[in-house]
């Protein structure tokens, strides 16, 4: 990617004084969203009990989230990119923390999934700025362990959130412990919003303005600076006004994810659905298209396509694409092996994580301190301890259709799976990111989460689609090991794309052209 194509971020960079309790506010807010997540994840028996709610309800409780989630991702991220990122994240904070109380409440699974369709746009909107926002306020070696403490929120959240869950469902019973579990949000929101008006800089929002300006403007050569509120001063984006956040290409981009996500989460559906594949393909090559074309006229496109031509990024978020592709679904198959295959109950296989949840949060925060001295080792070695774990679950759950061991041992086999969680994710963020201008930083984030997002849905049809058909004429924990095999084979292919830019990194720094 050359300088004249996408502007570079400023050398004269001054660390902001207020940015690390800015970034206490992004980490709050992301630790709620993710608690809520996982809270839902328990509280579904509760709901399916208290509402009388159908199993297409219940699909929807969490694929109506999913869904409006990712949709929105992209085109929010660049929003944030244009208008300002403090502003959209408060409003992002707002949508998820109206939508808990409307959820809490919820006096039937209608109502419940409207909330929950409003709660994954809110996501949607507040998580591309939290990313855009850790790139504008930290640079070099501070990203690397903002990202890292990122990695350990994460981390930390998935480990209490269904303990946290099912706490909350003991004390409040069936019919009010589910809605705890909604309105535990409600608090932190408010907080987060409050702190957010005090702490983070003006203006909030900065409206695209329409100005008179030549034909022609190069409008990624002029993004140049970028105001402490995280909103471009950009002469294009205010020379060309609304248009500057494409909303073409927004929509277009918004069918084409809906197209290919739903089939996947609504996997229940008729056959028919799957024809959304095609149509997806379709809408994203013409998405393709009208951001050439939009560039090409001297418009701002939602995204600079040119981002794609830096190793660094297109290799890194093909392989958080793959990751998550492969390693979402082991909390899948290992709920399924333990309840259904073991006769185990919901709280002991949620037991099974507590471990590798609590190493990813230690893992993650080790790697962030250490990304920028080894770079894409890290994730190499990450996905390598992915590996050992898968292998070593596989002899775990073979030894145990023997007799010879307990499932228990699990705890320790999935612990290298906690550690590859922290070594993969937040440093690979901050790899892919590391050479994205900030002016395209929030629609860049959004597009490795659509990744995410994308990965995730196809690898939980996928896979666990192998484990069922392989119970037609086997055991569970015959099908479980073939599931955890396809995950294997996902692995390996991120690992071989990690090796790749790793090679890339070492010859660009050595000064030898790859083959």
């Amino acid at each position: 990617m050359t300088s004249s194509s996408l502007s570079r971020p400023s050398s004269d960079y001054r660390p902001d004084p207020g940015r690390w309790r800015i970034l206490v506010i992004l980490l709050t807010t992301i630790f709620m969203s993710l608690i809520g997540v996982s809270i839902v994840n328990v509280a579904l028996p509760s709901i399916h009990t208290a509402l009388q709610a159908s199993q297409a309800d219940m699909q929807w409780v969490l694929s109506g989230y999913a869904l409006t989630f990712g949709v929105v991702l992209v085109a929010a991220g660049r929003a944030g990119d244009l208008m300002g990122r403090g502003g959209l994240f408060l409003i992002g904070v707002a949508l998820f923390t109206l939508s808990s109380i409307a959820a809490g409440l919820a006096p039937d699974a209608t109502w419940l999934n409207g909330a929950r369709f409003v709660q994954g746009v809110g996501s949607g909107l507040l998580n591309p700025q939290g990313l855009g926002m850790i790139q504008h306020y930290f640079r070099g070696a501070e990203r690397g362990r903002a990202f890292g403490y990122l990695g350990t929120v994460v981390g930390f959240s998935v480990a209490i959130g269904p303990v946290l869950g099912g706490l909350l469902i003991e004390i409040g019973g069936l019919e009010l412990g589910w809605r705890l579990t909604f309105l535990v949000n409600v608090p932190i929101g408010l907080v987060v919003i409050f702190l957010g008006f005090k702490w983070f800089p003006r203006p909030l929002i900065q409206l695209p303005r329409q100005r008179p300006a030549p034909a022609r403007i190069q409008a990624i050569e002029n993004n140049q600076a970028t105001n402490m509120a995280g909103a471009p001063d950009s002469q294009a984006a205010a020379r060309l006004g609304w248009r500057s956040l494409d909303p073409i290409g927004s929509l277009l981009l918004g069918l084409a994810v809906l197209s290919v996500l739903y089939p996947f989460v609504e996997s229940r559906s008729s056959p028919l659905t799957w024809l959304l594949l095609p149509l997806g393909l379709l809408l994203t090559l013409s998405w393709v298209r009208w951001e050439r074309h939009t560039a090409n006229q001297g418009g701002s496109p939602m995204v600079n396509l040119q981002i794609f031509s830096t190793a660094s990024f297109s290799n890194g978020v093909l392989i958080m694409a793959l990751y998550f592709l492969g390693m979402t679904s082991i909390w899948v198959l290992v709920a399924l092996y333990v309840q259904e295959g073991l006769g185990m109950t919901a709280l002991q296989s949620g037991m099974f994580g507590v471990p590798a949840a609590l190493l990813s949060s230690w893992a993650a925060n080790w790697a962030g301190r250490r990304v920028m001295t080894y770079g894409r080792k890290i994730v190499i070695g990450g996905l390598l301890l992915a590996l050992i774990g898968l292998m070593l679950s596989i002899l775990v759950i073979f030894l145990e259709a023997q007799g010879r061991i307990s499932a228990w041992w699990l705890l320790l086999t999935l612990s290298f799976i906690g550690l590859a969680q922290g070594a993969v994710i937040s440093p690979n963020q901050t790899l892919t990111l590391m050479d994205v201008p900030l002016d395209y930083a929030g629609s860049s984030g959004a597009i490795m989460q659509t990744g995410q997002r994308i990965g995730t849905s196809v690898g939980i049809a996928m896979i666990t689609a192998a484990v069922f058909w392989s119970l037609n004429s086997a055991s569970w924990p015959i099908a479980t090991m073939v599931g955890f095999g396809v995950i294997i084979a996902v692995v390996l292919v991120a690992l071989l794309v990690a090796i790749q830019d790793q090679r890339i990194r070492q010859c660009r720094i050595t000064g030898v052209i790859p083959d």
